[in-house]
């Protein structure tokens, strides 16, 4: 389908990501990689995340072009802090009953807007954690896909939770349940998993309340993945055989198209390569820092868009850093320490001027390209994840919450890129695991395991790998109206 087409004859997306940073970036790499395929995109965002984009990239992040165009709607939740993420369970509790009329009628208003030169919406794809948009999809009769923009790990985790309700593992009889040794049942009738235990399944289990927003939450969610047309998952094919395979019993039309940053590459299109959808200020500074740093000689620390924790993990991994003696480039949201603006020791600072670096928020996936990187120090949300296995970057796991802690677990045991620290931080754990991985034997095994990750990565995202022509198998069996 070339430059040729009449507007008014582009099949049109509408795309609807959680509002949420690591739900944003996969779903506007798809909506990408749709639009270079021949597709008229919609993109949709929350009437905050819209502004905090702004506010982050300037008025003109919105401008896009002629055929890839930005809405948003409110979400219907009270005001808060406008340059830190919302809270996630009030928006998973909220945006299903808030965002569906608004939702419904964006769909009304692009259906009746021909004379502004939008062709009619002919599908629409969204976020697996927003299963409430199906509703209008069915309303309007358009077919909706689903992208999970998690792991796939983390989706066969999520879909045992009504399972581990009905056999009595969740919720938990009390809070004492975290830390006498309950977490370390193993669980061995999960299809699709291995050598699984209560701890390594997606945090919201560890609740003593039946009515749980989160464990609820994704009991409903997962459940409505069966009524997409198909559903999309950013990764790819060797990475997760066994869990594709148990997922396809319920919901026979996935299709892996990750690692999607990889898909871009394949874009000579600077225009629209230039739409970002990051809510942070990226400090440029970061990347010039690590040009004057020698191969493999630098550990990355970033925790994400939404991990918290408190002062003392901070100081803790601030002086375990410091000990391992180790050049380090260190991610410090302003929100990440709960309640509080992060300060780290001015000691620390003092001690590490000449191999440290800290900066609010970076471009990751060119810090983790950056041949001085050696290793990330991660919270193992997906998309840190996949860019570090991309890139061949073993891993130190510090899960937060959510699936955090399945990707830690396949991390460290299936995929054999990683290591595991203690979520009670200590000091001493840190600069050892450091020094492992940088100087050892052990991290000599992982970082090659690392690198063989990362030449199957690259073979599926180029033309002719697995996900290559399942992205041409989506648009010819799904997307493409008959």
């Amino acid at each position: 389908m070339g430059s040729t087409t009449e507007a008014h004859d582009k099949p049109h997306v509408l795309c609807i990501p959680y509002p949420a940073q690591g739900h944003i970036n996969p779903m506007l790499q798809v909506a990408k990689l749709l639009h270079h395929k021949g597709f008229h995109i919609s993109f949709v965002y929350t009437d905050f995340n819209h502004n905090r984009l702004i506010k982050s990239k300037g008025q003109q992040a919105l401008d896009g072009l002629s055929d890839f165009r930005f809405y948003s709607i409110p979400d219907g939740l009270a005001p808060s802090d406008p340059d830190a993420t919302q809270d996630i369970a009030t928006l998973c509790k909220y945006t299903p009953v808030t965002c569906l009329a608004p939702f419904s009628n964006l769909i009304s208003k692009l259906n009746d807007s021909l004379d502004l030169g939008v062709p009619p919406l002919t599908c629409i794809v969204s976020d697996a954690t927003m299963s409430f948009t199906l509703k209008a999809a069915e309303k309007f009769g358009i077919p909706e896909i689903l992208l999970w923009t998690a792991s796939t790990c983390g989706l066969i985790a999520y879909m045992q939770y009504h399972q581990l309700v009905e056999r009595g593992y969740t919720p938990l009889k009390d809070m004492s349940y975290l830390t006498n040794g309950y977490l370390d049942t193993k669980i061995d009738w999960a299809p699709g998993m291995k050598d699984m235990k209560l701890k390594d399944f997606p945090s919201f289990i560890r609740t003593t309340d039946p009515n749980d927003i989160m464990l609820n939450f994704f009991i409903t969610e997962t459940a409505a993945l069966c009524k997409a047309r198909a559903v999309i998952i950013n990764s790819f094919d060797s990475l997760d055989e066994d869990a594709l395979e148990a997922i396809s019993k319920s919901q026979p039309h996935i299709y892996t198209i990750g690692p999607l940053h990889l898909m871009l590459k394949q874009i000579q299109d600077d225009r629209l390569m230039s739409i970002g959808s990051s809510l942070w200020k990226a400090e440029e500074s970061c990347i010039d820092w690590l040009d004057k740093r020698e191969v493999n000689s630098v550990v990355y620390v970033n925790f994400g868009s939404i991990t918290t924790m408190t002062a003392e993990q901070l100081s803790e991994f601030a002086w375990g850093l410091a000990n391992s003696k180790k050049h380090f480039l260190w991610i410090v949201r302003p929100d990440i320490v709960a309640g509080d603006t992060a300060k780290v020791p001015p000691e620390f600072m003092a001690e590490t001027r000449e191999r440290g670096m800290l900066a609010s928020w970076c471009s990751q996936e060119q810090v983790l390209t950056h041949p001085a990187i050696g290793l990330f120090l991660t919270h193992s949300g997906w998309n840190s994840t996949l860019e570090s296995i991309a890139s061949g970057v073993p891993v130190i796991c510090w899960p937060f919450f959510a699936e955090q802690q399945t990707n830690c677990k396949y991390s460290c045991s299936e995929w054999g890129i990683g290591l595991e620290i203690d979520n009670n931080v200590k000091r001493d754990e840190v600069e050892d695991l450091v020094r492992q991985l940088m100087d050892g034997e052990r991290g000599k095994k992982l970082k090659n395991n690392a690198m063989e990750w990362k030449k199957k990565a690259q073979a599926a995202a180029s033309p002719g790998g697995s996900s290559s022509l399942n992205l041409d198998r989506l648009v010819n069996e799904v997307l493409l109206p008959k």
